[in-house]
């Protein structure tokens, strides 16, 4: 069972030395990867589906990582998840690029369609088509990391005639590993993805969950460059051994606990008993 920490780039850990000290504690104490969230805006005032007050600072994943991918060595980073819907594939292929040779090979990408009409609106980018442009735009942009001169015809992203360098370091691109529990997310995983991401699921919301992907897995080809798909999952609290055991039970992986768990005034002691209790 790998361990991750999510929410890296979150409310305290938004500034840049304790979003270090947190990294360079996790990386000492033997964690997987550290994992951050992502939302552009929040509606002002809180409405559903938001998940956080509008005030909640949030640093933009790829900005946050490459910071910490320089104070830390071997520590994984990882988006969790980057709504690909809301930007422009051929940028984020660039970024993810960027950020994948800075850390060394150490980006894994996780991907949603996103949930959040309000944000959506407030960028100009239509809610209805997420689906859609999330499966062209994974797509894409491995034509740009993978295609030794990359094209692409979609629906919504065209381009030929270009390059864009450097490659990532790691062969194919990162790691895409595809959140959400609807029908869509769990086919865009097993089409698209080499890993699936269930976010506060407890074991039992995580046991169905593993019983869909075998449903679907039945319904839709599996390309096998993707290999073996990997189960991550956020628990809804923290953590125990027993729990990591019933996880890992039903197949899942890699555990990633929020780091709001903790809070701010005892974390990096909080950081030690949780690796003396997973790892």
């Amino acid at each position: 069972m790998n361990i991750g920490l999510f929410g890296i780039n979150m409310n305290f850990l938004a500034y840049p030395d304790w979003a270090k000290t947190v990294a360079q504690h996790a990386e000492a104490n033997g964690f997987e990867s550290l994992w951050t969230g992502e939302h552009v805006v929040l509606p002002d005032p809180q409405q559903a589906p938001s998940p956080a007050p509008p005030q909640t600072p949030m640093t933009h994943p790829s900005t946050a990582l490459a910071y910490l991918a320089a104070v830390t060595s071997t520590i994984k980073i990882a988006t969790g998840i980057t709504l690909i819907a809301q930007r422009n594939p051929v940028v984020l292929a660039k970024e993810m690029a960027s950020l994948d040779v800075l850390s060394g090979g150490r980006l894994l990408l996780g991907i949603g369609a996103g949930y959040l009409h309000q944000e959506f609106s407030a960028l100009g980018v239509d809610f209805a088509s997420r689906g859609a442009r999330t499966d062209e735009y994974i797509d894409a942009m491995r034509a740009l990391w993978t295609q030794q001169k990359p094209s692409f015809q979609g629906k919504h992203v065209n381009f030929s005639q270009i390059d864009a360098q450097p490659r990532p370091v790691q062969s194919g691109g990162p790691p895409i590993i595809v959140g959400g529990a609807s029908p869509a997310a769990l086919r865009r995983a097993i089409t698209r993805g080499q890993g699936w991401y269930g976010f506060a699921m407890s074991v039992d919301a995580a046991k169905k969950a593993c019983a869909a992907i075998e449903l679907v897995s039945s319904r839709f080809e599996r390309p096998a460059r993707l290999g073996k798909l990997e189960l991550s999952i956020t628990p809804p609290k923290p953590p125990t051994k027993t729990m990591a055991e019933d996880y890992a039970a039903i197949g899942i992986s890699r555990l990633i606990p929020m780091l709001g768990f903790y809070k701010e005034a005892n974390i990096l002691e909080s950081l030690d008993n949780l690796a003396t209790e997973l790892l």
